[in-house]
């Protein structure tokens, strides 16, 4: 009963207390907030300052978490990924020693190593070498191949690769783009190294070493005849960055999608990609369809002239290349081999008129770069006068029957090129006949080999140094050689064996200006632009640096094992 009451009494208690608190804090919100309404005006600037102070503090933290994330950690690119290329032309052998399209190239490039290959500056340095040294004479070179090298199938890469590779190339039953360079070469084992002893000094013969190197143990049986057609040229043993997985025929026109895993014992470390896709189209519009709707990463085979079709979310690289496009006068068979017709030509074919469709390919008037070597006075080249050339060729008697013929493939600006130098000639009096191919070893065995032309169109690598013996030359005038004018003066063969082995650059400069004074009289070919590399790609992608210096569209993969396709966020390293 007690309890009862002073269980009451508490209650009272705090009855009251929360009604003297409930009229304290309605009094306190009547006299400090509602009556002072009405002062607000007075005191606004006041509440506006005081808002933006608090505002500004605010944002001042939010950015200064912000920095400070940034301060710890940075962005990076990712390992791991598939980059898929688009390339055009036809794969009918992985083996490199055979790779004429494009697509065969590269392939080459990311599934095989070199002795030495161009560097990021252009220029050739070591690649499967650890040194690359030459004697006083210049005519004995000492090569050292790298310790731990390996093939994608675990067997170690050894002087034996480089003996077979070697006597492969000088066999006279295989013929391919690296078979000249390495003519008259002994090759011979001294203790650990490998000593090239040449038939004369060659100042520049380590560019000579940027060949691909066959597995011996997986070869060494195969006659040098029947490597086109042996298993290696559809399952490949490797050295790469990348190594053969698979491959699939797209329908049966020739499309094919090679596979490629990356090579962990790379000599050039392993590649941030876990794979690398080669898609080989047989036409320009299937690629730029396959860019456009996501099925491939880049491609390296579109013109200028096709950015309007590629999708604007695409950037496109364009960099200079180490070549040259030139029309090839054939001097040794047909109506050509008259000089007055070749001179002719010369002065009635406008270069400017030729190169109109080229947009910024720069234009290209001599068989060397200005770039490779410091030329002072370069050869005037005849002015354009069409009245001259007709005049000359009606003196020339030649029978109605007479018929130039022009070679070239059908890609790029190349049919064109054709169809416009018909035109032109056809105007001063001669009748022409144009003969597309498709790029591949059909074109080279059916038409370059054989010199199957009057006028060759036709790209060639001018490389990082000069040297014009391999297309000038009068020995390298046969079906092994890329003489492609069959060009022969004995003087200006002298001239180009003398430059190649004078390893001081004002002497080499003098032999070529020389050189030159010849090629513009003897007319044994007339250049016509420098090729520049277009690259589109997407645009949060890295591939090889804008820096880089390229001599051959395959040296853009130089860095292929830094590139990737995602970018990530890393935390800084102290």
């Amino acid at each position: 009963m007690k309890a009862k009451k002073r269980g009451q009494k508490i209650s009272r208690r705090f009855s009251r207390f929360s009604r003297k608190t409930t009229d304290q804090t309605v009094e306190h919100i009547q006299e400090n907030i509602i009556e002072r309404v009405s002062h607000i005006r007075r005191i606004r600037l006041l509440i506006l300052e005081w808002s933006l102070l608090v505002l500004a503090i605010i944002m001042l933290s939010i950015t200064q978490a912000f920095w400070y994330v940034d301060s710890y950690s940075t962005e990076g690119w990712a390992k791991g990924g598939t980059y898929t290329e688009a390339t055009l032309g036809k794969v009918s052998s992985m083996n490199p020693l055979f790779a004429t399209t494009s697509s065969e190239k590269v392939l080459s490039k990311l599934m095989f190593s070199t002795l030495a290959a161009p560097d990021y500056s252009g220029h050739t340095g070591p690649a499967l070498a650890s040194s690359i040294t030459v004697d006083d004479t210049g005519e004995k070179w000492t090569v050292k191949l790298r310790d731990g090298l390996k093939w994608s199938d675990g067997e170690p890469i050894t002087n034996a690769d480089v003996l077979y590779t070697v006597k492969v190339l000088q066999s006279s039953s295989v013929s391919t783009s690296y078979s000249s360079n390495l003519s008259g070469v002994k090759v011979t084992e001294e203790g650990e190294s490998l000593l090239f002893t040449l038939p004369a000094p060659y100042a520049n013969f380590s560019s000579a070493l940027n060949f691909p190197i066959l597995p011996s143990h997986v070869l060494s049986e195969v006659e040098p005849a029947q490597l086109l057609e042996s298993l290696f040229s559809t399952t490949p043993v490797t050295s790469g960055p990348f190594s053969y997985n698979a491959s699939q025929n797209v329908g049966t026109s020739g499309e094919k999608i090679v596979y490629l895993n990356k090579n962990p014992g790379y000599y050039g470390g392993e590649p941030y990609l876990d794979s690398f896709v080669v898609h080989a189209y047989l036409s320009t519009d299937d690629i730029i369809e396959a860019i456009n709707n996501g099925s491939v990463t880049a491609t390296a085979e579109l013109l200028p002239t096709d950015a309007d079709e590629v999708n604007s979310s695409l950037i496109e690289r364009q960099t200079s290349l180490s070549a040259g496009v030139y029309a090839f006068f054939n001097t040794k068979q047909g109506v050509l081999s008259n000089k007055t017709i070749r001179k002719a030509l010369q002065s009635g074919i406008d270069l400017e008129s030729l190169r109109a469709p080229l947009g910024d390919e720069p234009p290209l008037n001599y068989p060397l770069l200005a770039s490779q070597v410091d030329i002072s006075k370069y050869p005037e080249l005849p002015e354009y006068n069409p009245d001259y050339a007709k005049d000359a060729i009606t003196k020339a008697k030649l029978g109605s029957d007479v018929k130039i013929r022009i070679a070239t493939t059908n890609a790029g600006y190349f049919p064109a090129l054709a169809e416009n130098l018909k035109y032109q000639i056809e105007n001063l009096g001669i009748d022409v006949e144009v003969s597309l191919y498709s790029p591949g070893q059909e074109f080279l065995l059916n038409v370059i080999r054989p010199r199957n032309y009057d006028i060759l169109i036709y790209e060639i690598e001018l490389g990082a140094d000069p040297d014009l013996f391999a297309y000038y030359h009068s020995s390298q005038a046969n079906e092994s050689g890329l003489n492609l004018s069959n060009y022969s003066n004995g003087i200006a063969s002298d001239l180009l064996l003398a430059a190649r082995s004078t390893i001081d650059p004002k002497l080499r400069a003098a032999k070529y200006e020389s050189f030159l004074e010849h090629w513009v009289e003897d007319a044994p070919a007339m250049g016509i632009y420098q090729v520049n590399l277009s690259y589109f790609v997407g645009k949060n992608i890295r591939t090889f640096s804008e820096d880089d210096r390229l001599v051959t569209p395959v040296d853009r993969f130089v860095d292929v094992s830094f590139w990737s396709t995602e970018k990530v966020r890393k935390n800084r390293t102290p």
